[in-house]
């Protein structure tokens, strides 16, 4: 298990990373493990429990009796979808007792390297579940049924415990997974070569290239993690839709995926979920969901509105418990690749039937924007000669990429006239607040920063900012998450800036008028913000910080002895 990243790096990302990337002190246990992953569960079926955990490793890591619930229900698919075979799915829950380690500066560092929707989620956790049903006459029940949540599933089933143990001991070698950096991580004889995403990388569109410059090891297999996934692939049922999902996910809007098995739920909904990149999805969402999970009362109440969320499943039961929602994605079996499969319909809500309900994609919502013929034609035009599917996947990022870039344009531009003007921060006076965003103020100034000026779409772009008014997106946790992810960075580039000029002012001048009180005071001020600087918070250059650590030297040089012990302690 893994404690929430939304997704990982290549390979070793792929199953278990997450950038909760903090090296603990070196003699705590399992320091280095517990920087890739949470923990491996081992889930079974017992004939009078049920589904049990049978094995938790490392031993002394600490679930709730929830969480063990929940972990056992998602790590097997439900009867409904009659998996043989070896299957693989993600699943995503709620911690229930609180955050389990404290954060330590290089958890915070790894964490904002990382990209935004890439980043540590302290109140979930993300399962990777490989499932194992075959038949076996020596079992009462005629099949044997198993599931590891973890990458070695396939070693495990033949080896057991001591490949499990085995394993984790050469996680638990692993160097911390720092942002930007190509790793040769040793793994059961082999070498996983995993690139860490960072901030500083540009938005890929297609599959990660690799550097010339790195030291990469010999005729590499390329194997894409959960974040990278076949986009092509899991959207091919719904391509003719692509633009009005992508409204549905900005705005927020519940949306139940109904699929055939959990492989193809929590593609389509890991799919979904990263059509808005780079902006971070901050709304709920679950891979795989069961009626047995602690919040399923929660997500099918009908006391209140439908809640922001994407839920994944595999029971028909929930088309009659969610009929009040107002979006519903029904697919069916994924296609063989070849031609490209019948578009699901879109339909209206009313005619979702309890047992027999065909694919297709039941709202109401009408789209602002219309629908890219141009893409389609591309898309149909490369299943006819046979292009690769990552291509593919590389010409639709690329198109959400444009549609979430030109969307987010508009709103960038404003909150950047927020920021106080650099000439406006003075050394020896608190510096400026940001301005408040008004939302009115925004709207104003569409007409001449809005979408239409990046978007070559046609359509109603405005609209999606007013939504009739409504202002839906103003509302929705996507906003909410985006200004906090700004207001925060751009709070930093102001204390940043702030020391800077206090670097660049004579300090022996302001001194000389200055009582010891406030000289002491301008000392702990200035640690302070070296502390943070250090622990990369603020975004500050090397040269300034050595500045500041000659100012403060300089400082308490010129105070009384007394005071100069109690600020430098032996």
């Amino acid at each position: 298990m893994d404690q929430g990243s939304g997704a990982g790096p290549h390979r070793a990302r792929g199953r278990l990373g997450a950038p909760s990337c903090g090296a603990r002190a070196p003699g705590a246990p399992w320091a280095r493990f517990s920087a890739w992953l949470e923990c491996v569960c081992v889930v079974t079926f017992d004939l009078e429990l049920g589904q049990a955990l049978e094995l938790v490793y490392p031993s002394d890591f600490q679930l709730t009796d929830k969480e063990k619930s929940s972990i056992c229900y998602l790590s097997f698919p439900d009867s409904h979808s009659g998996c043989l075979g070896d299957t693989q799915f993600s699943f995503r829950i709620r911690q229930c007792g609180g955050q389990r380690r404290p954060w330590h500066t290089d958890d915070r560092h790894c964490d904002s390297g990382a990209p935004v929707s890439l980043q540590r989620e302290p109140a979930h956790y993300f399962g990777y579940v490989y499932f194992r049903q075959v038949k076996d006459s020596s079992v009462k029940r005629g099949y044997f049924q198993k599931a590891l949540l973890s990458l070695v599933a396939p070693e495990y089933f033949d080896k057991l415990a001591p490949c499990l143990e085995a394993v984790c001991d050469e996680v638990d070698q692993w160097p911390a997974p720092v942002p930007g950096q190509t790793l040769n991580l040793p793994v059961m004889g082999v070498v996983l070569q995993v690139h860490i995403p960072s901030r500083a990388d540009k938005p890929e569109s297609g599959p990660p290239k690799q550097c010339s410059h790195e030291n990469l090891l010999p005729a590499p297999v390329v194997l894409t993690s959960v974040h990278e996934l076949d986009l092509f692939r899991c959207f091919r049922p719904v391509l003719a839709h692509v633009q009005l999902l992508w409204e549905l996910m900005l705005l927020g809007e519940p949306l139940l995926v109904l699929a055939p098995s959990p492989a193809v739920s929590s593609e389509m909904v890991l799919a979904l979920t990263s059509c808005l990149q780079p902006l971070k999805f901050c709304c709920d969402y679950r891979p795989y969901f069961t009626v047995h999970d602690s919040e399923f009362k929660e997500f099918t109440t009908r006391t209140q509105a439908p809640p922001s969320v994407v839920l994944g499943v595999t029971n028909p039961f929930f088309i009659k418990t969610l009929q009040h929602w107002p979006h519903v994605l029904r697919i069916g079996e994924p296609k063989m690749p070849g031609d490209l499969p019948k578009q699901v319909k879109l339909k209206k809500p009313s005619r979702l039937k309890t047992l027999d309900t065909k694919p297709g994609l039941y709202t109401a919502y009408t789209t602002y924007l219309h629908r890219d013929k141009a893409l389609l034609r591309r898309l149909l035009k490369g299943l006819q000669k046979k292009r690769p599917s990552d291509v593919q996947t590389a010409v639709l990022r690329r198109h959400l990429l444009e549609l979430t870039q030109s969307f987010l344009s508009p709103l960038e531009h404003y909150m950047a006239s927020l920021m106080p003007l650099q000439k406006s921060i003075t050394p020896w006076k608190t510096p400026p607040q940001i301005h408040p965003f008004h939302q009115d103020d925004f709207l104003c100034s569409l007409e001449h920063s809005g979408p239409q000026l990046t978007c070559l779409l046609k359509g109603d772009r405005l609209g999606l900012y007013r939504w009739a008014d409504s202002r839906r997106f103003f509302k929705s946790p996507h906003f909410d998450g985006w200004y906090r992810q700004r207001h925060k960075e751009m709070a930093q580039k102001l204390e940043a800036l702030h020391l800077e000029a206090i670097c660049e002012a004579n300090i022996e001048i302001w001194m000389k008028d200055k009582s010891e009180v406030e000289v002491v005071d301008l000392v702990l001020k200035l640690r302070e913000r070296l502390v943070r600087a250090q622990g990369h918070q603020l975004p500050v250059k090397e040269a300034t910080l050595k500045r500041a650590r000659l100012y403060i030297e300089t400082v308490i040089g010129s105070l009384p002895k007394d005071l100069q012990v109690v600020l430098c302690p032996p």
